[in-house]
């Protein structure tokens, strides 16, 4: 089986397309540039709004992963860059991979920014999407697209929203929520680090290898499992900012008191207020998280680049 995965170059795809290698499937990679996609990979690079790049990448493809996107603060700085990535080139390579394929297993990498904030007291399977930042609104209307697509029989679609996925490379990423890796960094690097929400500020995570797990699991699983809209959110520990940087700094053997904490509301608003999550649905289907904050942070430690 040969599988398209969009944004395969990014933090999560470069751990999915490793996977899915290793598990001896044939895999064509899309992202921007080709130098991020992992070596033994069909390697495409171009961007996703242009059409003779989405055929290009869809030769031969049986089912696809995509992830490619503009990411949360890149998009509010960018609302028409976001609509054409975000939005129209999604919807166009649905219908594209539709008339070539009509059925496919399409699995979308959505984000748990479409439910906005605040949140409720617990978020659940029955939790009404009510995104305020432009990258959540357009998840949201493509979570809509998937399920619009599903149920005509264009394409077998599954939606995953993505929490925050640990740890992700040093440098600029376009997320505001880029604070929970950095620390991973800095402390692994025995150096000194201002959090931007305070130590009681809880937040979902996973691991990136457990989220490549789910992604690659998502590909086979029984879309009769999920709900009639085709979209779950993933399972996630809930962890406060303060257990977080005690266990990663444990695991690296450096000082907990190198994080200082200085909160910022509209970021502790956003990221670090994660009420309780019940996610049944997912867990269902197969779904899982890394099952205690010990295994995740030694898991995000391992991939940790």
């Amino acid at each position: 089986m040969t599988v398209l995965v969009t944004g395969a170059g990014g933090f999560v795809g470069r751990e999915l397309v490793r996977r899915l290698l290793a598990e001896g499937r044939e895999v064509t990679g899309l992202d921007t540039l080709a130098a991020g996609i992992p070596e033994g990979a069909r390697a495409i690079a171009g961007d996703l709004g242009d059409a003779a790049v989405r055929a290009d990448a869809l030769q031969g493809a049986e089912s696809i992963v995509h992830l490619a996107t503009v990411p949360g603060g890149a998009a509010e700085a960018d609302p028409d860059l976001s609509r054409r990535i975000n939005v129209d080139a999604m919807y166009d390579l649905m219908l594209e991979a539709a008339a070539l394929r009509p059925g496919l297993r399409f699995v979308f990498a959505s984000s748990i920014a479409v439910f906005g904030d605040p949140l409720p007291a617990q978020v659940d399977d029955a939790t009404p999407l009510s995104p305020k930042m432009v990258y959540g609104g357009h998840k949201a209307m493509m979570e809509q697209a998937v399920a619009l697509f599903s149920n005509r029989g264009m394409i077998d679609g599954v939606t995953l929203r993505l929490p925050g996925i640990l740890a992700r490379p040093k440098g600029p990423s376009g997320l505001k929520s880029a604070f929970m890796s950095d620390l991973f960094h800095a402390l692994r690097a025995g150096e000194a680090f201002t959090c931007p929400v305070s130590a009681e500020g809880t937040i979902w995570a996973q691991s990136v290898a457990r989220c490549a797990g789910n992604l690659a699991n998502a590909m086979s699983l029984d879309s009769a499992l999920l709900p009639p809209g085709r979209a779950v959110t993933l399972p996630a520990l809930r962890v406060t900012m303060g257990a977080l940087v005690r266990e990663v700094a444990a695991q690296c053997g450096t000082d907990p008191s190198l994080v200082a904490y200085a909160p910022d509301a509209a970021l502790e608003a956003a990221f670090a207020t994660q009420p309780p999550l019940a996610t049944p649905a997912a867990e269902r289907a197969g779904l899982a998280h890394d099952g205690d904050l010990a295994k995740l942070v030694a898991s995000a430690l391992a991939t940790l680049s």
